[in-house]
């Protein structure tokens, strides 16, 4: 049976905003981390699952598609994960700055929802 995911939204560092459309039984936060023009690493919580506890296990392939129209981001990260092993991912994009040029931006999608206690 096919999973209904949901959508979530939150900025950046620099204020750019996103979507995250995300499966809420596997994913836990996005964090996007990038280089400032100081030369410091920022990393910031984009987004966080407002639930706390997962109603059904998470399904063998989870999706999560995140989205930046400001920065002309759109990408999609499938996992296969039929034993539930996979913790982290971590995907790193080229996106275009204000300048014309790119820098690198890494978004870390991380699981670890934990079941809804059995009482």
């Amino acid at each position: 049976m096919g999973r209904h995911n949901r959508e979530g939204r939150g900025a950046d560092q620099l204020g750019y905003k996103y979507q995250v459309n995300y499966q809420p039984n596997w994913l836990r936060l996005v964090k996007v981390t990038r280089t400032l023009d100081s030369g410091r690493q920022s990393t910031k919580t984009l987004f966080r699952n407002p639930t706390h506890h997962r109603r059904e296990e998470p399904s063998e392939k989870v999706r999560t598609r995140i989205v930046s129209p400001g920065q002309g981001l759109d990408m999609e990260v499938v996992v296969s994960d039929p034993h539930g092993s996979v913790y982290r991912v971590q995907v790193t994009c080229m996106v275009p700055t204000a300048d014309g040029y790119s820098e690198k931006v890494v978004y870390t999608l991380e699981d670890s929802v934990p079941p809804a206690s059995r009482g």
